[in-house]
């Protein structure tokens, strides 16, 4: 199984999917990436991805351009923009699917107000990304 997850940043919430499909499948091929790709992963995105238990600090943010022509059993795009955005892949794609989640990295407020936030989006994408793979995906 071969899965893009696309964003504007790709520095929070396909990062965030990318990691929790990953775990839920090691032998799923999975990717992120960015229309508009940031410089790094948000900070606070790898400490409450942490609190879970997944690791993606190791990861950075990618352009979608490299993978244009690729194959892919899903391209799943996870914000409005991106979804809007979304260029033309010249290689094969079985299904495109748009789950959209509100940018936590915009949040305005206190240390503990915007970590909420990014908790819930967090949880939010957890669910429906195991409900997504449960429903489509699991052998």
């Amino acid at each position: 199984m071969k899965i893009l997850i696309l964003c504007t940043g790709n520095s929070c919430r396909s990062q965030m999917a990318h990691g929790f499909l990953q775990s839920f499948d090691k032998g799923f091929e999975v990717h992120s990436a960015g229309t508009f790709p940031g410089k790094e992963v948000n900070k606070k995105a790898i400490e409450v991805m942490a609190e879970v238990g997944i690791d993606i600090s190791n990861h950075y943010p990618k352009s979608v351009n490299r993978y244009l022509n690729d194959e892919w059993d899903y391209v799943i795009t996870v914000c409005d923009d991106a979804n809007e955005t979304c260029p033309i892949f010249t290689g094969k794609v079985k299904h495109r699917l748009h789950m959209s989640y509100k940018d936590p990295s915009k949040i305005t407020g206190s240390e503990e107000f915007i970590t909420s936030e990014f908790r819930k989006v967090r949880d939010l994408i957890k669910r429906e990304f195991q409900d997504f793979y449960e429903k489509n995906l699991k052998a």
